[in-house]
């Protein structure tokens, strides 16, 4: 089956994963979080793969870097979010810690991206 340039992305395969473990972690919130935190942490944690997908179809590297940035910046919003879930007590330390984990690994990865499309426009 064709896959298309972006599928390809480790980081992209990364932030895919992550979107599944933020689904699976905001099941347990409360029922009244449903529109707040719920849904403020999923359309992020969406937000980080469907940009690196949108910047992988752009033409120009300044438009994948640009792209590149919002996936990172979405990925920072997530982060704060984790930390405001964790001092309302809706997630543990443990499951702060592998979100973490998996934000800064993902950041790296994002920060590489945007190096290489950076350089390569200029």
């Amino acid at each position: 089956m064709y896959k298309f340039g972006f599928e390809k992305l480790e980081v992209w395969q990364n932030s895919l994963e992550l979107t599944k473990i933020i689904y699976q972690i905001t099941k347990e919130f409360p029922r009244d979080e449903r529109f707040g935190l719920i849904s403020q942490m999923r359309r992020a944690a969406i937000s980080v793969s469907s940009n690196i997908a949108e910047g992988n179809a752009r033409k120009t590297n300044k438009d994948k870097a640009h792209f590149t940035t919002m996936a990172y910046t979405s990925l920072m919003e997530l982060m704060n979010q984790a930390v405001i879930s964790f001092e309302l007590d809706y997630i543990s330390k443990a499951e702060l810690n592998n979100i973490r984990e998996k934000l800064s690994y993902i950041s790296n990865q994002l920060n590489k991206l945007r190096n290489y499309q950076n350089k390569n426009y200029r």
